[in-house]
């Protein structure tokens, strides 16, 4: 993948605009290939930036290393080139990630997302060690991915500061919620970090930071849509930005009233994309006062789908 901009340090500016973290269809315990290609070419017609393959939405942590692998390659040739397939190769095993990271590589994968180490609760001593060793690992660039709501484990605007001068970790997907971190690190890393929303309900203040974009789970429903609230923003016009986010608000809540990727699942099978089945420990959305809001939420866009 040839990078159409640079950030000002040199480092590759993987996409600019919205990256769909996309859900991984299951069909009777396997992925369902058929589905995964046809919302592949769905979120390409939609003008999506890029696609993040075997994340969190993409319940990564259930995947084999080569189911993961299988798929980072279907998606691969799925989009021959035409937006960057993005691999999450994160674990709480830096070897485990290292040695995936590579093999994503090889697999057709144009970049890495690697999230913080969980459960392990190391210190910062050992972040820093395994960023830096899948970094010298990975042959493409790598995104750190830092979501302390799912890990217990939080990224620190010094660590950042350190990482940022690694030649091969060139973007953070900021999932912490937290706008002054995204601040902090572009404040002092700007030059040398891309930094991308990992919240839907906050994309349009990071990009008014300076953001880069988005990775997105409501880009699983609505691609065009996502991917015009950045295209708007960079465009200047803010105030259509900032009617695509409003509008989106209540559906991107109804997302997130259970863990992701659980209602998404649950809107990807009303729209017909694919089935809701999921891998245990996670389960087919069951609250039907939440299952009900978020139905609701996507029948109030009428045709837009």
């Amino acid at each position: 993948m040839k990078y159409k901009e640079r950030l000002p340090s040199g480092k590759p500016l993987l996409f600019r605009g919205a990256a769909t973290a996309l859900v991984t269809p299951f069909s009777e315990g396997v992925p369902d290939k058929d589905a995964f290609g046809k919302m592949i070419e769905r979120q390409l017609d939609g003008g999506i930036a890029a696609l993040v393959v075997c994340g969190t939405t993409g319940e990564a942590p259930t995947l084999s290393k080569d189911e993961a692998l299988d798929l980072i390659s279907f998606a691969a040739d799925k989009v021959s080139g035409r937006v960057p397939v993005i691999a999450g190769v994160g674990s709480n095993d830096t070897a485990k990630s290292c040695v995936l990271a590579e093999e994503a590589y090889y697999a057709g994968a144009d970049a890495v997302m690697a999230v913080t180490p969980y459960y392990n609760k190391t210190t910062d001593a050992g972040i820093l060690s395994h960023f830096l060793a899948i970094a010298e690992a990975s042959p493409v660039p790598v995104i750190i991915y830092n979501v302390p709501g799912r890990t217990s484990v939080r990224m620190t605007p010094r660590l950042y500061s350190e990482l940022a001068g690694h030649s091969n970790i060139v973007a953070v997907k900021e999932a912490s919620g937290d706008a002054g971190l995204s601040a902090d690190i572009l404040a002092e890393n700007s030059g040398s970090l891309a930094l991308y929303s990992g919240c839907d309900e906050i994309t349009l203040p990071l990009l008014s930071l300076g953001g880069h974009g988005v990775v997105s789970v409501v880009s699983n429903i609505f691609p065009a849509m996502t991917e015009a609230l950045c295209d708007l923003f960079f465009s200047g016009d803010i105030d259509g930005a900032r009617i695509i986010q409003r509008r989106l608000h209540p559906l991107v809540r109804a997302l997130f009233a259970e863990p992701n990727p659980i209602p998404v699942k649950a809107a990807c099978a009303y729209l017909g994309l694919c089935s809701s089945e999921m891998r245990l420990p996670l389960s087919p959305q069951s609250d039907c006062a939440e299952l009900k809001r978020l139905i609701n939420g996507l029948r109030s866009f009428g045709n837009a789908f």
